[in-house]
C-alpha cells in the first residue's frame, strides 16, 4: 500500500543530516508540546477530569476539588484525524464510564509504564538514541524503556504495557510497527482506551533541525470500527544541559495503592 506524505512541501525538502547508519539522526531529547495527555479529542476546558453535577453546571468531583485551577483541564485542538476516534456503540460506552470515574481507573495515576503512543506525549521528555545497529526509546515517565528491534524477532512472547517494536526505514522516515500489548494502558486522561488486539504503526520523520513530525495509526477491531490516526509534531529541548531526570514514580503511588494494608493506615 502506498503512504502519501502529510508534510508540507517545505518539510518534504528539509534534508536531515545523517546517523552512523547512514539515516537521518534522530538522536536526542524530544517533547511533545500539546495538551493530548488530558485528550487526544478536540475539547473544551473543564473545570476537572473527574466531575459531578452542580447547581448551575459541572463542577468538580469531591475528591479533586481541592486542587482548583490546577485540577482544571486545558482547551486542546485534539492530534486524531478526522477529530473523532470511531468508537463502536458498547467502546464508546465504556469510553464514557472510564472517564466519569477517571480518578480510580486511569493507569497514569497509579503509575503503570504508559503504552505506545501514550509515551510520546505524556507532559515529559524522553530520549531517542540512535547508532548503526541499534534504535532505543528511553523516557522520564516511570523509566520506561523500548528497544527497537531492527530484525524480526517473531511474535512478542508475552503481552506487555509497551508491546514489542519492530522497526524499518521507508525512505527517511523511521516506521515502527508494535504488537503484543496487554489492554492496561490508556491514550489519555479522557478514558480512551484500547484491547489487547491493539496494533500501532509509528512514524518519525525529521522535518526541521529541532522537529521530528509523528503519526501513530491505531488498529484495534474490538474496539473501534476502522484504523485511525494521530499525528503532532515533537519538539527537540534546547537546554545545553538537557538531559532525563529520575522520575521513577511507582514508589510515589505506594501509599495510595497499599497505604490500606498499613497495620495502622494513616488517616485520610
Amino acid at each position: 500500500m502506498m503512504v502519501t506524505s502529510l508534510l508540507p512541501v517545505s518539510a518534504q525538502d528539509y534534508l536531515a543530516p545523517r546517523g552512523p547508519n547512514g539515516k537521518p539522526d534522530l538522536n536526542g531529547i524530544w517533547q511533545a508540546l500539546n495538551e493530548a495527555n488530558f485528550d487526544i479529542e478536540g475539547h473544551d476546558a473543564r473545570p476537572a477530569m473527574a466531575l459531578r453535577a452542580g447547581p448551575y453546571g459541572p463542577v468538580p468531583a469531591a475528591p479533586v476539588l481541592a486542587l482548583g485551577a490546577v485540577g482544571a483541564v486545558p482547551p486542546g485542538l485534539g492530534v486524531v484525524e478526522g477529530g473523532e476516534i470511531p468508537y463502536k456503540p458498547e467502546a464508546l460506552a465504556r469510553k464514557k464510564e472510564n472517564q466519569q470515574d477517571w480518578l480510580h481507573r486511569d493507569p497514569e495515576i497509579k503509575c503503570y509504564l504508559p503504552g505506545v503512543p501514550r509515551a510520546n506525549y505524556l507532559p515529559y521528555p524522553f530520549q531517542i538514541l540512535e547508532s548503526a545497529s541499534a534504535i532505543t526509546f528511553v523516557y522520564e515517565y516511570a523509566g520506561a524503556v523500548r528497544n527497537i528491534f531492527l530484525k524480526d524477532p517473531g511474535p512478542a512472547p508475552i503481552d506487555s504495557w509497551m508491546g514489542q517494536s519492530l522497526g524499518h526505514w521507508e525512505g527517511d522516515t523511521l516506521v515502527i510497527d508494535v504488537t503484543g500489548f496487554n489492554d492496561q494502558t490508556w491514550f489519555d486522561r479522557a478514558g480512551d482506551f484500547h484491547s489487547d488486539k491493539l496494533h500501532v504503526v509509528e512514524r518519525y520523520t525529521r522535518t526541521s533541525p529541532e522537529v521530528i513530525s509523528y503519526q501513530a495509526t491505531i488498529e484495534d477491531p474490538e474496539v473501534f470500527t476502522r484504523p485511525w490516526t494521530m499525528s503532532m509534531p515533537l519538539y527537540r529541548r534546547q537546554e545545553k544541559n538537557a538531559q532525563l531526570l529520575d522520575f521513577k514514580c511507582a514508589e510515589f503511588v505506594e501509599e495510595l495503592l497499599y497505604g490500606q494494608y498499613r497495620k495502622h493506615p494513616l488517616s485520610k
